[in-house]
């Protein structure tokens, strides 16, 4: 709309000056070498400005021609320019396609199009990792490291490559100078803090995530910190008392739901008299997360306290989460050193129809503590090694008695309180042995058939429960390198020898029928 209103008002401007000059006549006298022309004022202006488009048209035709060779040189190189890239498509796009002949072509054919590109050098280098040729791939990847729009591009590959051969410490070196060209890189970061790690450089940890924290979630930054902070405090626990308490009181403002700094806080202030600061750790993280850790150092704020004021201390926690098993076992266990069996009895009691592996020790024990009955002790530690497991500090298929900052494979907080193969989903119904009632069990030596009635076997049969047809679980064949039974040199001594067919004929006639019932 703007641009209309100005065409119009450039239109109206035009329109005065020609009335302008209509409006006032005059005439033009030119003398030039014996010559006089006189015209209009009107058409000497016409003539001027027609000489000037002239000149014009006759100027660009003249610089076109001086630039000419440049215009064709300009032309042929962006003609190449276009074939190269043409060339890296269809590269990268056989790359993603896993065509390893058309894309080493492609390379070449960008290397001879556009040398030096970017692109190309990229192409070149991914064609020779998926062909193996791992030299020619770290080859490229050191030409990108020489220019400064792809340092970062070549120095990642030259990382991957150096994970792949299983050279750690060429692997640190280009992480180290990645991490020093661009210090929010994430990749970078995480291979300097996984190094720390390894290492147990809990301060170089936490530095080398503090480079990286522009790059993380604001979140994954807190729980990551709070990890670094309790793995530093744990080990200046028995060096630097006071700068493990800090920390790990830092660790506690930024992760309250994790359960080794909550309990390694709440001990530590317990030393210092802080009592109830550290009740009101313990009692948050209990609230998020419910762990014998927190129970334990709970039930330890006052040193010296009886055995009693310790039961109604863990009876005040756990009643922060009802319902809960942690709690009830930690109740439990601190009812069974007061001796109030009936406490701890009636603590596990929701528990004990399906029973855990703890809660089945912790009822064995009481049982001995209380009665000394070895039998229900025996019964208990029976249905303990049957029973669902309990939950463990896991991680990467590893069990572990304590908490630990990384993982087996590296992996820092890769340690969880979960139950070992949780996982791999809920287990199928165990079948367990039941001993049949002792009217139905055959005796060790059977009356004669014709002792019981043929309609008192029909009419029991008929009352039987239907039994319900189970799964096989475990198919019952023989190994490839068992021949079995009666297959060996004394076959007749193999097999467990069968008695004569002794009953009479009539009675298949009732043994058919009670089938029916069956």
């Amino acid at each position: 709309m703007i641009r209309v209103v100005l065409f119009l008002i450039a239109v109206a401007l035009i329109a005065a000056g020609f009335v302008w000059f209509a409006d006032r006549p005059g005439d033009v006298a030119i003398v030039w070498m014996g010559y006089r022309i006189e015209t209009s004022l009107m058409v000497a202006a016409l003539a001027v400005a027609a000489l000037i488009v002239v000149v014009m048209f006759v100027w660009a035709i003249l610089r076109g021609i001086i630039r000419s060779p440049e215009q064709v040189s300009l032309f042929f190189r962006h003609r190449r320019a276009m074939k190269g890239y043409l060339a890296i498509s269809r590269g990268l796009i056989a790359i993603g396609a896993g065509d390893l002949r058309l894309a080493r072509k492609s390379a070449d054919e960008a290397a001879r199009l556009s040398p030096g590109e970017p692109l190309a050098l990229l192409l070149a280098a991914q064609s020779a990792q998926m062909a193996g040729d791992r030299g020619t791939a770290e080859q490229a990847f050191r030409a990108m490291t020489t220019r400064a729009d792809t340092k970062l591009l070549g120095l990642r590959g030259l990382y991957i490559e150096a994970q792949r051969r299983n050279d750690p410490a060429a692997a640190r070196r280009v992480a180290r100078e990645a991490a020093l060209a661009q210090p929010s890189l994430t990749w970078a970061g995480q291979a300097m803090l996984d190094d720390h790690c390894a290492a147990a450089d809990w301060a170089g940890a936490l530095l080398a995530l503090d480079q990286m924290k522009g790059g993380l979630d604001k979140a994954d930054y807190r729980r990551r910190r709070a990890v670094l902070l309790t793995a530093r405090a744990l080990a200046l626990d028995d060096i630097e008392r006071d700068t493990a308490r800090a920390n790990v009181l830092e660790a506690v403002k930024l992760a309250p739901d994790l359960v080794p700094a909550a309990a390694l806080a709440g001990r530590r202030l317990a030393e210092a008299g802080e009592v109830r600061k550290a009740g009101k750790i313990l009692t948050a993280a209990w609230k998020l997360n419910p762990h014998p850790d927190i129970a334990d150092a709970y039930a330890n704020l006052r040193f010296g306290d009886t055995a009693r004021a310790r039961l109604t201390r863990m009876q005040t926690l756990a009643e922060k989460v009802p319902g809960q098993r942690e709690g009830a076992l930690a109740v439990a266990r601190a009812a069974l050193e007061a001796q109030e069996f009936g406490v701890a009895r009636a603590t596990l009691a929701p528990f004990l129809s399906a029973p855990t592996q703890r809660v089945a020790t912790l009822m064995a024990q009481i049982e001995d503590a209380e009665h000394h009955d070895e039998g229900r002790v025996r019964e208990w530690m029976a249905r303990a090694m049957r029973a669902a497991g309990d939950p463990v500090w896991t991680a990467d298929g590893v069990v572990s008695d304590r908490w630990l900052p990384v993982s087996p494979n590296g992996r820092l907080d890769g340690y969880e309180w979960r139950v070992p193969l949780a996982e791999l989903g809920a287990s199928r119904p165990v079948i367990e042995f039941t001993p049949a009632p002792a009217e139905s069990a055959p005796l060790a030596v059977a009356a004669k058939p014709e002792a019981e009635s043929p309609v008192r076997k029909v009419t029991r049969a008929a009352a039987a429960p239907k039994a319900k047809p189970v799964e096989a679980v475990i198919p019952l064949v023989h190994a490839p390198d068992d021949p079995g039974l009666g297959s060996g040199p004394n076959p007749g001594l193999d097999l467990d020898p069968v008695p004569e067919a002794s009953t009479p004929a009539g009675r298949d006639t009732w043994r058919r029928l009670r089938q029916l019932f069956r």
